[in-house]
């Protein structure tokens, strides 16, 4: 049985933000529901000391490469639907 790893990369402007501590809470409440909605495993890629900037990164795991595409496309739909944030670039890559 193949297995495919499937990687979402997306750079994030997070317009609203003044301080750290407003880019924490954009991203926060973003990995929280990426990870219960959709299963997948995210991380706060920095850059560190950057209030208005964000990369994410998003992996899944399924044995059809289509089903990773679908689950990654629907991380980045919940992405798009949050007002702070805007998706400036993204990147996948299957493994």
């Amino acid at each position: 049985m193949p297995t495919v790893v499937g990687l979402l990369t997306v750079d994030l402007h997070i317009s609203d933000a003044m301080t750290l501590k407003d880019r924490r809470r954009v991203v926060r409440s973003l990995l929280d529901r990426l990870s219960t909605r959709h299963n997948v495993a995210v991380a706060d890629m920095g850059p560190d000391g950057t209030p208005t900037r964000a990369v994410l990164a998003i992996a899944t795991v399924a044995n059809e490469e289509a089903h990773a595409h679908r689950v990654l496309d629907a991380a980045l739909r919940l992405i798009d639907s949050e007002p702070r944030a805007v998706c400036e670039d993204t990147e996948v890559t299957m493994l």
